[in-house]
């Protein structure tokens, strides 16, 4: 897995032409082994489903790499050429402006729009915000929500979707594919009923982040949240908004202010020291790095209900 095709030696990449240069992995090409089903994944959420769903038949790479802040990423040559050569493209229309621009851009024939699988709701401002840039995608515009995956129910929804496609783009492992993406279901199902049972019982219902990353999370299991400056993690919160959150606090026993792992807890700490409240960290899932509390997904997802559970005082 992720081992790019550039590796292949340039003696025997001549020596096969440009015509034999098909989507494999570079250890099929240099082994002899089976070619693989080459994906290209945008980022972290959409690398983990081609990874669960693709499994031994995959060769999956990320144009976003660990610890990268997903909203930023710019597209390289190399990654416009990686894309070409790719049999298909997996990504969230909407979060990264450059990806929708590369991927469309693009001849691959298999672009799997995760954004599509699902019903994508404006929660308030928690689309993100890329002034100045250009190519603003219609889900922006709209104030769309991308953050689908932090709801397992519709995370499943994509997953479902992705594999139907996996299936058409690779017929020769559709068994498998179809076998491997009911067991992901599976796994999101059991995952969304730990969150129904973990935190129907709770003193609050309102949680506070400085990133709106969880409007879909928050929706799914009857929660409130409340982002400290809309969509800008960094920016400070003024006066103002300081003293509205010390008050909603207090009415609705708000404890804990959660920041994320990829951004400066900056803005989180200057509220909470100003509240009288605690902080802990709310993972939006972009990417896993070495501060996350978990190697993957399901890891991330059960140390978020914990931290949930902990701020909102389940019983």
């Amino acid at each position: 897995m992720n081992v790019r095709r550039r590796l292949i030696p340039a003696a025997a990449a001549a020596s096969l032409g440009l015509g034999a240069l098909t989507a494999c992995s570079s250890d099929s090409a240099a082994t002899g082994n089976t070619e693989k089903f080459d994906v290209v994944a945008s980022f972290y959420p959409m690398a983990f489903l081609a990874e669960q769903i693709g499994g031994d038949h995959a060769n999956v790479t990320s144009l976003t790499e660990p610890g990268q802040e997903p909203h930023d990423l710019e597209i390289s040559t190399q990654q416009r050429a990686q894309l070409e050569e790719a049999d298909a493209a997996l990504f969230l229309k909407g979060l990264q402006p450059a990806v929708d621009e590369a991927v469309s851009q693009t001849g691959i024939e298999t672009k799997i729009d995760a954004a599509s699988l699902t019903h994508l709701e404006d929660h308030g401002g928690a689309g993100h915000s890329h002034e100045g840039e250009e190519g603003h995608s219609e889900e922006e515009e709209h104030g769309r929500d991308p953050h689908v995956w932090l709801d397992p129910v519709k995370y499943a929804e994509i997953a479902q979707g992705v594999g139907k496609a996996f299936e058409k783009a690779d017929p020769d492992h559709a068994a498998d594919y179809k076998k491997n993406t009911a067991a992901l279901v599976k796994k999101l199902g059991g995952l969304n009923s730990d969150f129904e049972n973990g935190l129907k019982d709770s003193k609050s219902k309102v949680f506070f982040t400085n990133h709106a990353a969880f409007g879909y999370l928050a929706e799914r299991y009857g929660l409130t949240q409340e982002a400290i400056s809309g969509v800008d993690p960094e920016s400070e919160p003024s006066a103002a908004r300081v003293k509205e959150l010390q008050q909603e606090a207090k009415a609705d026993g708000v404890t804990t202010v959660f920041y994320e792992t990829l951004v400066s807890d900056r803005t989180a700490k200057t509220l909470a020291r100003d509240a009288n409240l605690k902080t802990d960290v709310l993972d939006p899932l972009e990417g896993i790095t070495g501060k996350s509390r978990g190697d993957d997904y399901f890891q991330v997802m059960e140390a978020n209900l914990k931290a949930l559970q902990s701020a909102l005082g389940t019983k």
